[in-house]
């Protein structure tokens, strides 16, 4: 018990560092919105300051110069510390103000992808300047130890602890009782409101970045004389202080900062145990603490990082359509050949490091530019393929290209359990557990010399007698091996383009997008997840197979997490949502072809990574499509102009000629409701009840929809008709009973329901913008339909909707009418028994809305029954068979629009008055 305890209190120290570093990351995630995967990298060059000033030295980082500046005696520790805070804080003020500021309206992605920039640009010049040697520093408090009965107490560990406690704790009541504390919490709430009482976002957001900046440097300074001043290890400090930062919801300082403790001290601990127990893993214990309790906090909770009250929202950026692939193969084909047969030495092997990043790449581009799941973890999987494919060809003797394959189903295997906190979390959390499991998989696997000893050895390919192996000495590298990495690379990239022109392609474009639409379109969002996991998974096991193959020998150096999170760094800076910006990728990647260039041309050594730092900053704030997407731009508008397309034409609703004073009476719009024969009760539903906490949104709702009808469902605003929708298609919690002809729906997930009959669209209509018409139509295509249609149901669809001259243009160029359109097509093509519409009206003029209803009656008359939310009363009246009637949750009223009319009480609660004309 004593020596637990005494490996408790030693935890002290790393979890004293974590605490701050989890404090700061809430401070800058509360007033900014960004998760600043840097912190860490700010403690860093903090502790590199304070340590340099300790030795009577400046740290000197800009290029050309001396890496220290003499500036007479030694500083003492007071000193020292407050102008390294100083720094720090000056530090967060000009990230503040010179990325982050003009990211403020970018999405989370954006601005979690440009603190990874600014991460690799802080350690990249560390490393460029200081070099990896490590700095030794003064210890801050005394040192020695207490003892209790048979327990070391180190006092040092105590003090530190200490020390940041009280930090947080004055932090924690400065922010609860000051006024910067309550406009924080303002801005966090809602930036709008913060705008309307006079509180500027902008200036909080400085505000709150150099205080979290002086803490992380705090942090740096207090722990440099324990932990060897490196630029890896505190970089590394980031995920277990993102841990703690989650655990406290992004939002709680006191529970970030004691979580933080508690997984320093619970590290410690394991290391002990793993040390005493021989059939623990001699490795990679520690790194699975932070891992476990991530997993524990989100999956459980199931829920993704708070949201922000932010004024915009926006998506990784385009995913262009591949519109041919000869061209683009053959020519990049030809170059390549022509390469490996010109090039040697470093040339050709920066060509052929360029083929296999770019495999690696491609991996990236399904998986987060596709399927929109920020995976930090795609290198490392990589490494998981290379790890295999060692013993299988040295130790069992397993032929190529059986191996490569196995090795490549093995990363497939480990990326979809990486992948499957993705199921129940989303957003950048699913970036964070993926690095942390990154981290733990480097640490458990790769690093552990029990397992892979000094490296493992991998044997040459060979086929039919042919050997494609790089080659040694005088002959490395064979341009035979460059051969078949470019097959392997073609292969891949014509896969990953077909797969963006698949309809799994579009379902996957539609979980990025949003996910609840995508469900309600009948794509199985789980599934599509995990497809796309095991393809990117698999992509990055052909690579990682490939680059094992060059290096001969695997270690743990090309798969680390931290040059995984470079990697992902450099896909992103080249286009991480196209095939042409994963194949670039390939190039600028470390040791690819623009490496070699550079380092012959230039003595670059660490600068590679500091450019190429910058240029991701760069990138994000100006283009977050990517590098690629300037020449993609321009060969899109040659494509236009050569068909002589103007891309901003429009028809439709938008083309009709806009009238202003149209008023239609409720007698006349009632007498349009012609008497019809429907069949019998197709939507049944009976006790519908929905409570959020102690609120009843829902209250005991029975309603039924015929065969053939349309059927309005009206109510004052907050009458819970949305939430009625919600709960019938699967999408809120509700008690009750809802059935379909003879199915029960209550039992069935949202995409259960679209597939038994049950379509649905949403008020905010929720396209996939970056998606064409038509492919945005094909998300909702069901096997069922396909195959039952007559003829192709995608174009039958378009024509009943009259969107066929706007099937090719993205959906984000639409006019609002065609929006609508495009969202009730896409609910349709699955050929649902009962369509669900929110709203379909909202935001059209009166013509619009009449034009909306010839639409809705021709979707009608071919075989699909309406369900409709809708505040238009003209469109309403004129349009419906049946009405029922919500009043604070609580069905008032059900009959044909005369009735409805007519009825008193309906008239009281929504109407005003017995008879009322209507805009229609």
């Amino acid at each position: 018990m004593t020596q637990h305890l005494t490996f408790l209190m030693l935890g002290l120290g790393n979890g004293s560092v974590f605490a701050a570093l989890a404090l700061a990351l809430v401070l800058t995630y509360r007033s900014s919105g960004v998760v600043n995967f840097a912190t860490g990298s700010i403690a860093l060059v903090t502790a590199y300051v304070y340590a340099l000033l300790r030795q009577g030295e400046l740290l000197n980082l800009i290029p050309g110069m001396d890496n220290t500046i003499p500036i007479g005696e030694p500083w003492g520790l007071v000193p020292a510390a407050l102008a390294a805070v100083v720094v720090a804080g000056l530090i967060g003020l000009g990230l503040h103000l010179v990325v982050f500021r003009p990211l403020r309206h970018a999405p989370p992605v954006a601005k979690a992808v440009a603190s990874l920039g600014v991460s690799l640009l802080i350690t990249s010049l560390i490393a460029a300047r200081m070099g990896t040697q490590a700095v030794n520093v003064t210890a801050i408090f005394p040192t020695g130890a207490w003892r209790f009965g048979e327990a070391n107490i180190p006092k040092d560990r105590v003090y530190l602890a200490g020390t940041v406690l009280v930090v947080g704790l004055l932090i924690a009541a400065g922010y609860r009782y000051t006024r910067l504390g309550r406009a924080t919490s303002a801005v966090a709430e809602s930036e709008k409101g913060a705008y309307v009482s006079g509180i500027s976002p902008t200036n909080i957001s400085a505000y709150n970045w150099v205080i979290s900046s002086a803490v992380a440097g705090l942090g740096g300074i207090l722990i440099s004389p324990i932990v060897p001043l490196i630029p890896v290890s505190y970089t590394l400090f980031i995920v277990p202080a993102l841990a703690a930062a989650i655990m406290g919801g992004f939002a709680s300082i006191l529970v970030a900062l004691f979580a933080g403790f508690l997984i320093g001290m619970l590290q410690s601990e394991v290391q002990f145990l793993a040390g005493s127990h021989d059939w623990l893993p001699s490795s990679g214990m520690p790194e699975l603490v932070p891992l476990v309790l991530i997993l524990v906090v989100l999956v459980l909770r199931a829920k993704p990082l708070p949201g922000r009250g932010s004024i915009i929202t926006a998506t990784l950026g385009r995913a262009p359509r591949p519109r041919s692939l000869l061209i683009p193969t053959i020519i990049p084909t030809a170059a390549v050949l022509v390469g490996l047969v010109a090039f040697s030495g470093d040339w050709r092997s920066g060509l052929i490091s360029t083929l296999i990043y770019g495999v690696i790449a491609l991996s990236s581009v399904v998986v987060t530019g596709y399927a929109g799941q920020v995976s930090l973890a795609q290198l490392p999987l990589a490494g998981v393929a290379a790890f295999l494919l060692a013993p299988l060809t040295a130790d069992w003797g397993v032929p190529f290209p059986i191996a490569p394959v196995v090795a490549a189903i093995g990363a497939m295997v480990v990326g979809v359990v990486i992948g499957l906190p993705a199921l129940r979390i989303r957003g950048l959390t699913v970036a964070v557990v993926t690095f942390a499991l990154a981290g733990a998989l480097e640490a458990l696997w790769f690093r552990n010399v029990d397992i892979v000893g000094e490296g493992l050895r991998v044997e040459n390919p060979t086929l039919f007698g042919i050997d494609f192996g790089v080659g040694a000495g005088d002959a490395f590298p064979r341009a035979t091996f460059g051969l078949l990495c470019l097959v392997v690379l073609i292969a891949v990239a014509i896969s990953v383009a077909k797969l963006r022109t698949s309809r799994l392609g579009s379902q996957m474009l539609a979980v990025r997008a949003n996910e609840r639409s995508a469900a309600a379109a009948g794509v199985n969002v789980v599934r599509t997840k995990i497809i796309a996991f095991a393809i990117g998974s698999f992509i990055a096991g052909l690579g990682g197979a490939l680059l094992s193959y060059k290096l001969g020998s695997v270690t743990y150096d090309p798969f680390s997490a931290i040059v995984g999170l470079a990697f992902f760094g450099t896909v992103y800076l080249a286009g991480i949502t196209s095939v042409s910006g994963g194949l670039f990728a390939g190039v600028i990647a470390t040791f690819g072809l623009m490496y070699v260039l550079l380092t012959n041309v230039f003595t670059t050594g660490h600068w590679y990574e500091v450019v190429a730092a910058v240029l991701l900053i760069v990138t994000v704030i100006t283009n977050p499509e990517g590098i690629i997407s300037h020449p993609q731009g321009v060969i899109e508008r040659w494509r236009e102009r050569r068909a002589g397309t103007d891309p901003l034409a429009d028809t439709g609703a938008a083309g009709i000629a806009r009238t202003t004073d149209l008023e239609v009476d409720t007698e006349l719009a009632s007498a349009d409701a012609v008497a019809r024969e429907v069949g019998p009760d197709l939507l049944t539903v009976r006790g519908l009840t929905v409570r959020y906490g102690g609120v009843t949104a829902v209250s005991g709702v029975d309603l039924e929809v015929r065969e053939g009808e349309i059927v309005g469902l009206i109510g004052p605003n907050g009458a819970g008709k949305t939430t009625a929708i919600d709960a019938i298609s699967g999408f809120a919690t509700a008690e009750g009973a809802v059935r379909l002809g003879d199915t029960d729906l209550a039992v069935l997930k949202p995409h259960r329901r679209v597939a038994q009959g049950l379509g649905r669209t949403f008020q905010a209509i929720e396209l996939y913008e970056d998606l064409s018409v038509r492919e945005n139509v094909i998300v909702g295509l069901t096997a069922r339909a396909a195959h039952e249609a007559d003829q192709d149901p995608v174009e039958e669809t378009l024509a009943l909707l009259g969107l066929g001259s706007v099937a090719d243009r993205p959906a984000g160029s639409l006019s609002q009418g065609q929006r609508q359109l495009v969202s009730i097509a896409r609910a349709i093509i699955g050929r649902p028994k009962v369509l669900l519409l929110d709203e379909p009206a909202a935001g059209l003029d009166s013509t619009e809305s009449l034009w909306l209803g010839e639409r809705l009656r021709g979707i009608r008359d071919s075989g699909i029954t309406i369900l409709m939310v809708e505040h238009d009363m003209g469109l309403v009246l004129s349009l419906c068979d049946r009405i029922h009637v919500l009043n604070f949750g609580e069905l008032i009223a059900s009959g044909s629009p005369r009735e409805i009319r007519a009825n008193q009480q309906v008239s009281q609660a929504y109407l005003g008055t017995s008879h009322v004309k209507v805009v229609a």
